[in-house]
């Protein structure tokens, strides 16, 4: 399966915060990842870019050693994520999380995978995301944390 690998999922493999997510984050990398196709995108860079302090130097090596292929942002993306905003799934405060949805569906991926509970990885989101998606002509997808894509 085609998996996006969302910016909270690798920030989660050097928390120190959150132990037992942290270690389900590490066995995701090291098991999970394998059995499928992950992705990035440029998004996700940009906002590790935008990390403070030498966890962002950690998390550039970790995605660069990795070698995960890197989605483009894009301008089809860009509305789609608009829609997801209409649509009340995510508030306009956290556009980003809005554009990580639309990178996924516009680029054909099967699973998003989130550690954002707040905005990304609920019930709500996923129920919508996947109605404004068959509205505009795309496929469904699965959002999910690390934790599923492992079972």
């Amino acid at each position: 399966m085609k998996l996006y690998v969302e910016s909270s999922v690798i920030n989660f493999a050097f928390a120190t915060d959150d132990i037992e997510r942290a270690n389900i984050t590490k066995k995701f990398f090291n098991i999970g990842v394998n059995k499928h196709e992950p992705f990035i995108s440029e998004l996700v860079l940009e906002e590790i870019e935008k990390t403070r302090g030498p966890k962002r130097e950690e998390m550039s090596n970790f995605v660069l050693k990795r070698g995960f292929r890197v989605l483009p942002n894009s301008k089809e993306a860009d509305k789609l994520a608009i829609k997801y905003l209409k649509a009340g799934l995510v508030p306009e405060k956290y556009i980003n999380d809005a554009i990580h949805l639309a990178l996924a569906t516009v680029n054909k991926m099967e699973v998003v995978v989130s550690w954002n509970m707040e905005h990304i990885v609920k019930l709500k989101t996923i129920v919508g995301v996947n109605k404004v998606n068959q509205e505009e002509g795309f496929n469904n997808i699965l959002i999910m944390t690390p934790e599923e894509v492992l079972e």
